[in-house]
């Protein structure tokens, strides 16, 4: 029958704060959103295991970040700020959140490098 799905759905409200890190962190885990809602949800942690195409997209999240720190570099250098106050604020939460993300993902991947 249409308009019917076989699966009930579930749904929340979240705060903006709460929502970009959720995204930061689904990113980084290089899941489907789906998957790492219902995987978080079961078993109270996400286990990533490292894979090229999830390092592919921390590496180009990074190259983002760092493209973007240079064009704010070269603007206060030539003092032709070109950014505004809220959208410095937006930007260093983006930041903030995808670093948060990577060192999250990193710390559960830490037994990769630590001495026993």
């Amino acid at each position: 029958m249409p308009g019917t799905h076989k699966y009930p759905t579930i749904s929340f409200r979240i705060s903006d704060y709460e929502r970009r890190e959720i995204d930061a962190k689904v990113k980084a885990s290089g899941m489907l959103k789906k998957d790492y809602f219902v995987r978080s949800c079961i078993y109270n942690r996400v286990c990533v295991v490292g894979k090229k195409e999830t390092i592919y997209v921390l590496v180009e999240e990074l190259q983002k970040l760092y493209q973007g720190m240079q064009q704010l570099q070269e603007q206060f250098l030539s003092a032709d700020i070109r950014i505004t106050s809220e959208e410095m604020y937006e930007l260093q939460k983006d930041y903030e959140y995808m670093l948060k993300a990577i060192i999250w993902m990193l710390d559960g991947a830490k037994y990769l490098w630590e001495s026993k």
